[in-house]
């Protein structure tokens, strides 16, 4: 049986796509997941199943949109190699520095890291660093110029906002046990 983690992307942000994650825990069970835990309130989903990953986004999307009434995009990756993600993480990422704000970027499309890279573009030099690993980039910025940072307005904006989702270094670590 597979260990899996759901993130649904754009779900209880500023009120939006609201969805209570006592309700999301009992449509996967509903669905035979097992073994399934909510952490925060922002959709991200430990599983496990035997389910085939591919058939399994489109079922727990689609489940999604007839229960709750959203088309939310949703990333599936195996606990394994989210674990294995961070345990390669750069030695600057996800630190106690209480002034850095470090996130973890998930490619819901097609595109790879450095296609993705390309159309944001450059990072705001000694604001924000980059670093790819597999198909997730770690990204860190100063938490005081966050405002100046190319990075924090491209990765909201249309045309990108919709190809990937975002996690902090916290949360990913909560969702991994570590």
């Amino acid at each position: 049986m597979g260990k899996y983690i759901a993130f649904l992307r754009g779900i209880n942000i500023s009120g939006k796509n609201k969805i209570s994650m006592s309700e999301l825990k009992f449509a996967f069970e509903e669905m035979e997941f097992m073994n399934v835990r909510t952490f925060l309130n922002s959709g991200n989903i430990c599983f496990e199943t035997e389910e085939d990953k591919t058939s399994m986004k489109s079922n727990i999307e689609r489940m999604i949109s007839d229960r709750f009434g959203f088309d939310i995009p949703v990333y599936i990756i195996e606990k394994e190699n989210l674990e294995r993600i961070i345990n390669n993480a750069p030695n600057w990422w996800g630190t106690a520095d209480k002034d850095k704000y470090d996130n973890l970027i998930f490619i819901l499309s097609e595109h790879t890291p450095e296609e993705l890279i390309d159309m944001i573009g450059e990072t705001s030099e000694g604001i924000e660093t980059i670093q790819v690993f597999e198909n997730a980039i770690f990204w860190t910025f100063d938490r005081k110029s966050y405002q100046k940072c190319n990075w924090w307005k491209k990765t909201a904006g249309a045309g990108i906002a919709e190809l990937l989702t975002i996690r902090t270094a916290s949360t990913v670590k909560k969702v991994c046990g570590l």
